[in-house]
């Protein structure tokens, strides 16, 4: 999102993280502006029963956690390392100063931020009322919208798109294979497209 040598000038420092390691906790306190230069971040809540629920995934040149940040409340997530990962770390004080004085940064982040607020709207929706392959759909067309490809490799496991709908995995499973029965998607070697 944001240019790497623009955050290096205003302070960022880069921060490496092994696979599973935990970058920050539910409940901690939103202090720096994360975005990622290679790797992977995941965002998730453990449930009382112990299920895991991903609020997202993020990858390659993405930000995540930033409406603590700017909210000043804590997070309400926590993160962690799906695999190696770089990222770039910058102060709140710092990210905000890079804001007031870049205002075309500042109106792509504002466009961000309301896109991450539509699909949490989606998901909560989704989650609370619609069945299983309702859900599943859903997720996966959002996916394949942002691509903006007319066909879609979907780049989940059924794990992820289970912790990304509330489901259980086998519930994932049987229902990718009625709607592979009924034509609305295919698997090509384990791969689902849409």
């Amino acid at each position: 999102m944001i240019l790497e040598d623009l955050l290096l000038e205003y302070g960022a420092q880069r921060i490496v993280l092994n696979k599973s390691e935990v970058l920050f906790n539910e409940d901690g306190r939103a202090d720096f502006y994360y975005q990622i230069s290679s790797g992977e971040v995941k965002m998730y809540n453990i449930t009382e029963e112990g299920k895991e629920f991903v609020q997202g995934i993020f990858g390659d040149g993405k930000s995540f956690g930033e409406p603590p940040l700017l909210g000043g409340f804590n997070y309400p997530a926590g993160a962690i390392a799906t695999k190696l990962t770089t990222l770039l770390r910058i102060t709140k004080e710092q990210f905000i100063a890079l804001l007031r004085e870049n205002p075309d940064i500042h109106l792509a982040f504002t466009g961000l931020l309301c896109n991450r607020l539509a699909y949490k709207a989606i998901i909560g929706k989704e989650v609370s009322i619609h069945p299983p392959k309702h859900r599943i759909l859903t997720i996966l067309n959002y996916l394949k919208g942002k691509s903006g490809a007319k066909e879609f490799a979907v780049d989940l496991t059924r794990q992820q798109i289970a912790e990304l709908t509330g489901l259980r995995v086998e519930t994932v499973i049987r229902s990718i294979k009625k709607l592979e029965a009924q034509k609305i998607l295919r698997l090509e070697n384990h791969k689902i497209i849409i």
